[in-house]
């Protein structure tokens, strides 16, 4: 097919190709559970390093679903006295870390 018969029949404007279209994979959807909305405009805590985080808990032999990287700030909503606590992001991302990766703002 030539690129004008192309851009005929897509009803594309001449000079502009649209990108392929990909599918990306489940896992690069982020749980709606895991998203606040709004997203907070204050802190309370700074990652003192990279800091790995999971959408459902830390599990033995899983890899994490992110990292933060040092410096990122986040809310504390959540800390039982354990390792783990739960911290949402700048952008309402709900998740699981490790409490000793935190610095109080």
């Amino acid at each position: 097919m030539t690129p004008d018969a192309w851009e005929a029949e897509n009803r594309v404007m001449k000079g502009f190709r649209r990108p392929e279209s990909i599918v990306l994979p489940e896992n690069a959807c982020v749980p709606g559970p895991n998203v606040i909305v709004p997203a907070p405009n204050r802190f309370t805590h700074e990652a003192t390093r990279p800091l790995p985080y999971s959408y459902s808990g830390a599990q033995a032999g899983k890899s994490p679903d992110g990292t933060f990287p040092a410096g990122a700030r986040v809310v504390l909503l959540r800390h039982d006295g354990g390792s783990q606590c739960r911290v949402v992001d700048g952008q309402g991302l709900y998740v699981e870390v490790e409490y000793d990766g935190l610095k109080p703002l």
